[in-house]
């Protein structure tokens, strides 16, 4: 909820269903139904490799709460506010001015989770190639960015990206920009 509360979102449902805020969003699915999806996928990952090498030792607690966590940050990458702030002045904070990983270590470690989901929060995504991810984040990795690929080969994505300009919009009773 905190995430939440620290945008101008009103519920995860209105966040864009999409890996970033700018490419095309799922047909049909939400962004609660991809962190859910990959919870499981990541679940079934883990459960095939530790039946297949008993000796590696796969926290299950830890990976399913990184997993529901790790698109956390979204909120602020896909804030309708935000998204028009960058693209009106790119160069005054970046475009966007944090990813969420970043903006998801700030969310897990400011409500005290533990570090290890602060880990998963920041280094499932492209920002994690440049440290060494934990075995948990490794799973949480490739279980998003399968999601993500299968969606897509699946014709998945909308052909349309109404989502900031029109469909928002609409609802917020603000002009599309």
């Amino acid at each position: 909820m905190a995430a939440i509360h620290s945008s101008s979102l009103k519920r995860i449902g209105d966040m864009k269903p999409s890996g970033n805020y700018d490419p095309k969003p799922m047909k049909s699915a939400s962004q609660a139904d991809h962190m859910r999806s990959v919870t499981r996928l990541a679940v079934k990952i883990a459960e095939e490799m530790t039946s297949l090498f008993p000796a590696m030792k796969v926290n299950r607690d830890l990976l399913i709460a990184g997993c529901l966590c790790h698109d956390i940050g979204k909120v602020w990458e896909f804030d309708p506010e935000n998204v028009r702030r960058w693209r009106a002045e790119p160069r005054k904070t970046g475009k966007p001015s944090l990813r969420h990983p970043g903006y998801g270590i700030h969310i897990c470690l400011t409500m005290g989770l533990p570090e290890e989901v602060a880990h998963m929060a920041a280094a499932h995504s492209g920002e994690g190639e440049l440290l060494i991810r934990s075995l948990e984040n490794t799973i949480l990795h490739w279980a998003d960015y399968t999601f993500w690929m299968v969606v897509d080969a699946g014709g998945q994505l909308d052909d349309e990206d109404a989502w900031l300009e029109g469909e928002l919009a609409a609802r917020s009773g603000r002009p599309a920009p």
